[in-house]
């Protein structure tokens, strides 16, 4: 059982540190996540689907800010299903649904249709983000993020392909002060891309 945790604040940022977390699973920092929700613009009644969840932790922090929205946090290994389950619980949510499922496939089992899609993670990240402009509401927006060339190629090209409007890429590039014992350096996170389009009606 995890020790609940307990975030009133009005804004995104959760510390890292309290997620449960499984070694190589991969976490959105901090940093990354409060990029990638201001990018989202979610509504206060929006349903979100977040593919690739990972850790949980867009989905989670999404859930927070928007207690009446909908988040559909979707994994494909059921370890990690259960990782963000237990996540969700840390935070005493009721407005996640986490779905075991690997996309593009399992997208035409999901219900309702997203206002905004986040795609964390798959292969290929182009094809999913074609597949998932489909279900995409009209007025609905698309974010998502990638650490590679290739990943930024593949959703370049699929933003493109599905003509999405208002096309933004971001790259961050973030330094963290650390303590190495009585000195203090900064050490850089992985560089990470963040593009994100508009459906529009």
């Amino acid at each position: 059982m995890s020790t609940a945790f307990s975030w009133p604040y009005r804004t995104p940022g959760i510390p890292d540190s309290a997620f449960e977390r499984i070694p190589g699973i991969p976490m959105s920092p901090r940093e990354v996540r409060v990029l990638v929700l201001s990018q989202l613009r979610l509504g206060e009644n929006h349903c979100l689907w977040d593919i690739g969840a990972g850790t949980g932790t867009i989905a989670i922090e999404a859930a927070i800010l928007c207690p009446k929205a909908r988040v559909i946090a979707i994994e494909r290994d059921a370890e990690v299903v259960s990782l963000i389950e237990s996540n969700c619980q840390k935070f005493g949510l009721t407005n996640v649904q986490v779905i075991q499922g690997t996309a593009p496939a399992c997208l035409q089992h999901l219900s309702p249709a997203p206002d905004r899609i986040c795609i964390e993670g798959g292969h290929p990240l182009r094809e999913i983000l074609e597949a998932c402009w489909s279900h995409l509401s009209p007025n609905g927006r698309v974010v998502a993020t990638t650490n590679s060339l290739d990943g930024l190629y593949g959703l370049s090209a699929g933003l493109a392909a599905v003509r999405a409007h208002h096309v933004e890429v971001i790259q961050s590039a973030v330094n963290r002060l650390e303590h190495r014992g009585r000195t203090q350096i900064l050490l850089a996170l992985d560089p990470t891309f963040v593009l994100s389009g508009e459906k529009m009606s």
